[in-house]
């Protein structure tokens, strides 16, 4: 075994998420048109019809992918499908919030939350996929305040209570 060149693959910096989608194939071509993902590579399973590992670059970030192998998690499944949710959402700062959550939800996404405008200074909206997994979107509009943002905090919560 040779010694990599690099400990930490170029492109591959920071925090990476790794998605548990069933199937994993059909997520692929999901995120290739709702999200405009490219697929880096893939690596089949021995059984032929699973994910081993795939990964896909969306905007300058790389996503991790494998379909659900519960004989190697003790024999529990673990995508958001049989979970019935996930608590994690993944977040991506985009030119047009309105036009990712559109894109998003033609290709099949249910949208959770519709873009709007948040106290915090973002256009901001929330969508689920095929496969269970929460996707929020946002476009920076404003630039505020700590005060202004608290301001708008509390107005907002007062609202929902």
């Amino acid at each position: 075994m040779t010694k990599a060149s690099h400990p930490i693959p170029p492109g591959h910096e920071g925090l990476i998420p790794h998605l548990v989608c069933d199937p994993c194939a059909a997520a692929i071509e999901f995120y290739k048109k709702a999200f405009g993902a490219q697929e880096l590579n893939r690596a089949p399973a021995p059984d032929g019809r699973r994910i081993m590992h795939a990964a896909m670059r969306i905007g300058s970030g790389v996503v991790f992918l494998v379909d659900d192998f519960p004989e190697f998690c003790g024999g529990k499944a673990s995508s958001p499908k049989v979970l019935n949710g996930t608590p994690v959402t993944i977040h991506r700062y985009v030119e047009d919030c309105d036009a990712a959550i559109k894109r998003a939800a033609d290709a099949g996404a249910t949208v959770q939350m519709p873009p709007g405008d948040m106290f915090w200074g973002d256009r901001y909206g929330v969508v689920t996929d095929p496969f269970g997994h929460s996707w929020s979107f946002a476009t920076h509009v404003r630039d505020l305040t700590p005060a202004e943002m608290e301001a708008g905090m509390k107005e907002a919560f007062a609202q929902h209570s």
